[in-house]
Protein backbone atom coordinates (compact mmCIF):
# COMPACT_ATOMS: atom_id res chain seq x y z
CA UNK A 1 0.00 0.00 0.00
CA UNK A 2 1.57 3.63 -0.78
CA UNK A 3 0.42 6.56 0.95
CA UNK A 4 2.00 9.51 -0.33
CA UNK A 5 -0.38 12.35 0.42
CA UNK A 6 -1.86 13.88 3.33
CA UNK A 7 -3.93 11.28 5.22
CA UNK A 8 -0.69 9.55 5.63
CA UNK A 9 2.25 10.35 7.83
CA UNK A 10 4.55 7.52 9.40
CA UNK A 11 7.18 9.14 11.60
CA UNK A 12 9.54 5.55 11.81
CA UNK A 13 12.25 8.01 13.39
CA UNK A 14 10.16 8.38 16.96
CA UNK A 15 11.11 6.37 19.91
CA UNK A 16 7.59 5.28 19.93
CA UNK A 17 7.13 4.06 16.58
CA UNK A 18 4.55 2.55 16.39
CA UNK A 19 2.84 3.84 20.13
CA UNK A 20 -0.15 1.31 19.94
CA UNK A 21 0.37 -2.30 20.99
CA UNK A 22 -0.32 -4.29 18.42
CA UNK A 23 -0.47 -1.87 15.81
CA UNK A 24 0.66 -3.34 11.97
CA UNK A 25 3.75 -0.41 11.42
CA UNK A 26 3.38 -0.87 7.76
CA UNK A 27 -0.26 0.63 7.74
CA UNK A 28 0.50 3.06 11.61
CA UNK A 29 -0.27 6.94 10.51
CA UNK A 30 0.87 9.05 12.91
CA UNK A 31 -1.15 12.01 11.48
CA UNK A 32 -2.90 12.03 14.74
CA UNK A 33 -0.43 11.80 17.22
CA UNK A 34 -3.13 13.63 19.88
CA UNK A 35 -6.85 12.93 18.20
CA UNK A 36 -8.59 15.52 17.70
CA UNK A 37 -11.76 13.65 18.66
CA UNK A 38 -10.50 13.21 22.28
CA UNK A 39 -12.72 15.34 23.54
CA UNK A 40 -16.32 13.99 22.36
CA UNK A 41 -16.61 11.44 24.65
CA UNK A 42 -18.05 8.66 23.19
CA UNK A 43 -19.38 9.88 20.14
CA UNK A 44 -16.01 9.63 19.08
CA UNK A 45 -16.28 6.39 17.05
CA UNK A 46 -12.79 4.48 18.51
CA UNK A 47 -11.96 2.17 20.65
CA UNK A 48 -11.74 3.75 24.38
CA UNK A 49 -12.31 2.67 28.01
CA UNK A 50 -12.17 5.38 31.00
CA UNK A 51 -9.96 5.01 33.79
CA UNK A 52 -11.55 4.92 37.94
CA UNK A 53 -10.55 8.31 37.86
CA UNK A 54 -12.84 9.17 34.84
CA UNK A 55 -9.93 10.02 32.42
CA UNK A 56 -10.37 8.76 28.70
CA UNK A 57 -7.96 5.79 27.88
CA UNK A 58 -7.14 5.41 24.18
CA UNK A 59 -4.40 3.86 24.24
CA UNK A 60 -6.46 1.01 22.48
CA UNK A 61 -7.64 3.09 19.81
CA UNK A 62 -6.07 2.63 16.34
CA UNK A 63 -8.86 5.16 14.71
CA UNK A 64 -6.72 8.02 14.28
CA UNK A 65 -4.21 5.80 12.83
CA UNK A 66 -5.05 3.84 10.38
CA UNK A 67 -5.20 4.53 6.59
CA UNK A 68 -9.12 5.25 6.51
CA UNK A 69 -8.33 7.16 10.20
CA UNK A 70 -8.26 10.81 8.58
CA UNK A 71 -11.21 10.50 6.94
CA UNK A 72 -13.28 9.37 9.66
CA UNK A 73 -12.08 12.16 11.43
CA UNK A 74 -12.71 14.99 9.25
CA UNK A 75 -16.07 13.59 9.28
CA UNK A 76 -16.65 13.67 13.07
CA UNK A 77 -15.62 16.97 13.08
CA UNK A 78 -17.52 18.13 10.24
CA UNK A 79 -20.47 17.03 11.92
CA UNK A 80 -19.44 18.73 14.54
CA UNK A 81 -19.31 21.91 13.44
CA UNK A 82 -22.24 21.66 11.69
CA UNK A 83 -24.37 21.16 14.67
CA UNK A 84 -26.90 23.48 15.75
Amino acid sequence: MKHNDHTYFANRDCKYFPCHKGADPEHFNCLFCYCPLYGMGSSCGGSFTYTPSGWKDCSNCLLPHSPGGYDHITKQLASKSNAP
